[in-house]
């Protein structure tokens, strides 16, 4: 477990350095071991068909510590997802670099996960047979050195971990909506990511679902000390969840700024209505709209 540390700076804007740490009245934690650091810089993506030239990113630098979780925060078209899809590998940028552990992202890699705004399950396996594909898939291609007991026993824990231990025979049709995100935030751990990239993947849940899938994710969190970056448009989601909040936005769409979030943890649905909250909504809606 973490240490205590020295307090980080007030809510404001933050250079696009290492993570100062602890926000103020919040212990300060070292990064769990196997969690990764993203390093961006001067990232640019340009889309050309048929003629016309869209910039989808530009100039797009920031710095995500080891084990920190970071939201991308900002209005549909201010490429949230773009860049992700650049850190995840699967697009490759026209500009500038990204570095997840060091090193350099050359296309996808298992130790970076993904998560989508639909759990993505294969609707014909159970859910454990959906948490074990892709191990499975990494140890037939060569890039997963587990046995099949070794598997077994951590796809139990995992499930266990999420809460699904009695429904590992289910099919993804027989589970609720926060069901299913749960069995594929498990079937995206078993892989052992160091980093994990969540395209909004509460966004199409009721409003209840989506606080509880807000408290699970931040107890898993806790507990896994993953490295995460988590794009979201919604504003209270952000704060709810980030160390800190990067507001995307502009013309061409880039980083505006990069706020903290000085809030203890752990945090619950009941802390959107302290003044410290409303402080820091306040402040990236100023933001979002300077």
């Amino acid at each position: 477990m973490r240490g205590a540390g020295p307090a980080a700076p007030s809510v404001g804007r933050v250079a696009a350095g290492p993570h100062p740490g602890a926000a103020e009245g919040r212990p300060e934690r070292p990064a769990a071991v196997g969690t990764a650091h993203v390093v961006l810089e001067a990232v640019g993506k340009t889309f050309r068909r048929a003629g016309r030239r869209t910039v989808a990113i530009s100039g797009v630098s920031l710095r995500v510590a080891a084990g920190e979780l970071v939201c991308l925060l900002g209005p549909s078209g201010c490429g949230k997802s773009t860049l992700l899809r650049i850190v995840a590998g699967a697009l490759e940028c026209d500009e500038g670099s990204v570095l997840v552990g060091g090193q350099a992202v050359a296309g996808p890699a298992p130790d970076r996960g993904m998560l989508f705004q639909s759990p993505m399950l294969f609707p014909w396996l159970t859910t454990r047979k959906n948490v074990l594909f892709g191990p499975k898939a990494q140890r037939a291609a060569g890039a997963d050195e587990r046995d099949d007991p070794e598997l077994d026993a951590e796809t139990e824990a995992i499930l266990a971990t999420v809460g699904l231990a009695g429904f590992s025979d289910a099919f993804p049709h027989e589970l609720s909506g926060g069901m299913q995100h749960r069995a594929a935030f498990a079937r995206a751990m078993v892989t052992r990511p160091s980093l994990l990239l969540m395209d909004e993947p509460f966004g199409a849940l009721d409003a209840i679902t989506r606080v509880r899938m807000h408290e699970f994710l931040l107890r898993m969190w806790e507990r896994y000390r993953i490295t995460i970056i988590f794009v979201t448009h919604d504003i209270e989601e952000a704060v709810m969840l980030g160390d800190r909040v990067a507001v995307m936005g502009g013309r061409p769409p880039g980083i505006r700024e990069v706020i903290d979030v000085p809030l203890h943890r752990p945090r619950q649905a009941a802390d959107a209505d302290t003044a410290g909250f409303l402080a820091v909504k306040r402040r990236i809606r100023a933001a979002l709209t300077a």
